[in-house]
């Protein structure tokens, strides 16, 4: 395990001992921010023909010191009020706190957007997840629910 550390990453991730499947050694921390919002889930028949719930997308609002800097949405893709953004693929991964928190990620950086503070990022990892779990039966076909989750984004770039 790797502990996070920075004044960038906030008091409460500098603590967190990270997974070492979301580690992303010799990375530095770019911005670290708060997220609130919901995982959309779509009701959908799986491999053995039974209905239930599908991870659809998530959509949040990202927050430093009290201020809206941001929002999260499908792709996965994160954007700063700057205009920067990015699009990320998970390649690591560590079950949330509990049951009913969605599981930590270590994201590679796939795509840029804008020339702001994203601009350089390499990783994303989200770690401090609270909820976004969505269980039980679903009955209709393309029905959508959310499960609303919180979670710290930490934007990192090598070097």
């Amino acid at each position: 395990m790797m502990v996070l550390s920075g004044s960038l990453a906030g008091a409460t991730a500098a603590e967190t001992p990270l997974p070492d499947a979301v580690t992303a050694p010799g990375e530095t921390a770019v911005l670290s921010v708060h997220a609130e919002g919901a995982q959309v889930y779509e009701c959908k028949a799986g491999t053995d023909g039974k209905l239930g719930w599908a991870f659809r997308e998530p959509i949040a609002t990202l927050m430093a010191d009290g201020k809206t800097v941001g929002r999260h949405y499908a792709g996965p893709n994160w954007e700063d009020a700057d205009g920067s953004a990015v699009t990320g693929k998970a390649i690591g991964n560590a079950p949330g706190a509990t049951a009913n928190d969605i599981a930590w990620l270590k994201l590679d950086v796939t795509a840029h957007r804008g020339s702001g503070i994203l601009s350089g990022v390499t990783t994303v990892q989200r770690i401090n997840t609270q909820g976004g779990q969505l269980a039980g039966a679903c009955d209709k076909p393309g029905a959508t629910k959310s499960a609303p989750y919180s979670a710290e984004y930490v934007f990192l770039r090598k070097g």
